[in-house]
């Protein structure tokens, strides 16, 4: 089970991570210790809500995608060990090595945006298959 400041902190350095920031230069931004932001990163400090905004503020990603970023790992960490309950096969894979998971890591930074419309075409009528009901 994941804790959610692990989730928390694990979002916050992938996003520092991917814009090639040194905690040092995020802890200064924030105005927040280096040794209290590291300890954030590593979930073993839980940060309240002002400090997440500074962090956020200070790496220019909103706190609202952070959240979202968060919900999704803790969705897919519930639901494979909902399936691993249920089938001690599955149990075996997600005991298997990071680099080989079946769903890969999810990242907020990577998102369609929310003004994108996804167009799904209709089927062409070669690929309709008809059931009558009784």
């Amino acid at each position: 089970m994941t804790l959610l400041r692990e989730a928390i902190g694990d979002s916050l350095r992938r996003a520092r991570i991917a814009q090639s920031r040194t905690l040092r230069e995020v802890s200064t931004s924030a105005r927040v210790s280096l040794g209290y932001l590291s300890e954030v990163e590593r979930g073993r400090k839980e940060a309240s809500s002002e400090l997440l905004a500074s962090i956020c503020q200070a790496l220019d990603v909103p706190l609202s995608e952070v959240l979202s970023d968060v919900s999704i790992t803790m969705a897919a960490d519930d639901l494979a060990a909902t399936r691993a309950q249920r089938d001690p096969a599955v149990a075996e894979h997600a005991a298997a090595p990071a680099d080989s998971a079946a769903v890969p890591a999810p990242s907020a930074f990577a998102r369609i945006p929310g003004e994108t419309r996804i167009v799904i075409p209709a089927p062409t009528a070669d690929k309709l298959v008809l059931v009558q009901a009784n």
